[in-house]
């Protein structure tokens, strides 16, 4: 005879429209805050391995009382000229206590939304102006994401489009379009920046697509950038928002892998990063904003915590 304790528990494997459904935005950036606050997290540094062809793998555990996760996602920028997704593969969570495993959730899914509820997070917390328009540079899809996520946690009506592909660009603000949404798109981003209080820069990171000097009420979230290696700033913009303003990073691992930063020259370290803006009750930014994001595990276990409170009764897989 079989005992309870020794029974399967079966492990639900999310697609990404599911994965999708179980991290609404708002929910998501409240996930956020709290695992910013909670002492249980730990977060080593993610392993990095380069694949042959220019690929990478990236495998970034993270961990709290009553859950472990560990994202296995692959990176290939080639990808994008197959018609096929940069970065594939999953996240997998664990019940702490048994070691069992609870979800298996798509990781694309999880990177997209994840990261944008990371950005409407910093936007909450630091923009000095927070009506829109807001400047989407990057039209696939983390602009997508972005667009969504402004659209439902900073209630933001109003996008200026900007990508190297006008068709993705088109596509982009028809979509906004029919959420009920104003959207356009613009050709020169640097010259949109003078009209939107608010940008995010989303690209592969191939090349800088951002450089003009920033309204003195701005807030940039640049995302794209994730390794010393790419930028999507110019140094000169960098350099700018560290004289003239505030730059803010996600987390101190952002001190190796802050491309933008690195590349223009600054001390990443001596910049605060979102814990300290979270656990401060009134952080002080000044002038205009300058959000760096790289990416971290925390961020996947915030996403893997709302999507297991999102499995509500015994038929919701």
């Amino acid at each position: 005879m079989t005992s309870a304790s020794s029974m399967p528990v079966s492990c639900a494997l999310l697609d990404p429209a599911r994965t999708a459904e179980r991290l609404p935005y708002p929910l998501l950036v409240k996930a956020l805050t709290a695992l910013l606050q909670d002492p249980s997290v730990q977060v080593p540094a993610r392993l990095v391995l380069p694949l042959p062809g220019g690929g990478s793998l990236f495998v970034m555990p993270a961990l709290d009382g009553l859950s472990a996760i560990t994202k296995l996602i692959t990176f290939t920028p080639a990808n994008a000229g197959r018609g096929l997704a940069t970065i594939q593969g999953d996240v997998v969570v664990f019940d702490v206590a048994t070691g069992q495993r609870r979800l298996i959730l798509d990781g694309p899914t999880v990177t997209a939304r994840r990261t944008a509820a990371v950005s409407v997070l910093a936007a909450q917390r630091l923009a000095p102006c927070k009506q829109g328009p807001l400047l989407i540079v990057g039209a696939g899809v983390q602009g997508k994401a972005h667009l969504e996520a402004f659209a439902e946690g900073l209630n933001t009506r109003e996008f200026l489009i900007a990508s190297r592909s006008l068709s993705s660009a088109q596509g982009l603000a028809h979509y906004a379009q029919t959420l009920g949404l104003q959207a356009r798109v613009v050709l020169d981003a640097d010259a949109a920046l003078a009209d939107c209080p608010i940008a995010v820069t989303c690209t592969p990171a191939h090349e800088v697509v951002l450089g003009a000097l920033p309204r003195g009420d701005a807030f940039v979230a640049a995302v794209g950038a994730f390794t010393p290696k790419m930028a999507e700033l110019s140094p000169e913009l960098c350099r700018y928002f560290a004289a003239h303003g505030t730059v803010v990073v996600d987390t101190v691992d952002a001190a190796h892998e802050a491309g933008d930063l690195l590349q223009a020259g600054l001390e990443v370290t001596r910049f605060a990063s979102l814990a300290d803006v979270v656990r401060t009750e009134a952080f002080a930014a000044k002038g205009p904003v300058l959000f760096k994001s790289c990416g971290w595990a925390g961020w996947d276990l915030a996403a893997a915590r709302t999507a297991l409170a999102q499995a509500v009764g015994p038929h919701a897989d």
